[in-house]
């Protein structure tokens, strides 16, 4: 099964720096994880997978503004 990549994440790169100011090239990376979604498997960030579960749910403030 192939692995879709639904993010536009990339590395965060940068330079580590020491005391003696010597510099060497450090990446953050993404948190990709893999997730099966409708027995498709999908490769996105724990933060975008978060995002997706909260989507649909309606807000608690949401729901005060209409009944009231």
């Amino acid at each position: 099964m192939a692995k879709k990549k639904i993010t536009t994440k990339k590395p965060l790169v940068g330079n580590r720096r020491s005391h003696a100011m010597n510099a060497t090239k450090h990446a953050q990376r993404p948190n990709y994880q893999t997730y099966t979604i409708d027995g498709e498997k999908i490769l996105t960030t724990a933060r975008d997978a978060r995002s997706a579960r909260k989507e649909p749910r309606a807000r608690k403030c949401d729901q005060k503004k209409e009944a009231a």
